[in-house]
């Protein structure tokens, strides 16, 4: 079950594309964190859905909130697309244990492997002030993270 609005965000560390790890609560105090879970890196959805985020990165990376995106995927297919899309902002892999994360998130498909497209919005206490899921083929509509984000 995802985390409900005014609910404590769950804590998390995974690798980025870097291989370097990314804590959650480490931006506790500073910045509110917008979780971005998507099922797979070089997919067709997905790549818009992050390139759309490239293109308009200050509204979603900034002094006040930092961006998340998590699949999956295995760390060294997070650099290659990555590289290939030129994305600035880390891509953690929730690959081993597979979806972990995303279980505790309540976005994991057990019957398919991948994360559904969750988006949770963390502030800087740890609360989720917004979330959404949309399943399998369902893209997102980053106006609304926009205006969650206005309202933090």
């Amino acid at each position: 079950m995802a985390p409900e609005v005014g609910t404590q965000a769950p804590d998390f560390t995974l690798d980025d594309q870097n291989k370097q790890p990314v804590t959650l609560s480490s931006f506790r105090g500073e910045r509110s964190v917008l979780v971005v879970f998507y099922p797979f890196a070089f997919s067709g959805i997905c790549t818009g859905e992050l390139s759309a985020v490239r293109e308009d990165l200050a509204s979603f990376q900034n002094d006040d909130v930092q961006i998340l995106a998590v699949s999956v995927d295995h760390p060294f297919a997070l650099k290659a697309w990555s590289d290939a899309e030129g994305y600035a902002f880390p891509l953690l892999a929730d690959f081993w244990p597979h979806g972990a994360v995303a279980r505790d998130y309540g976005v994991f498909n057990d019957a398919a492997g991948f994360a559904l497209r969750g988006t949770f919005l963390v502030d800087r206490s740890g609360v989720v002030r917004f979330a959404e899921v949309n399943g399998p083929g369902e893209a997102r509509d980053q106006d609304a993270w926009k205006k969650a984000l206005a309202a933090v």
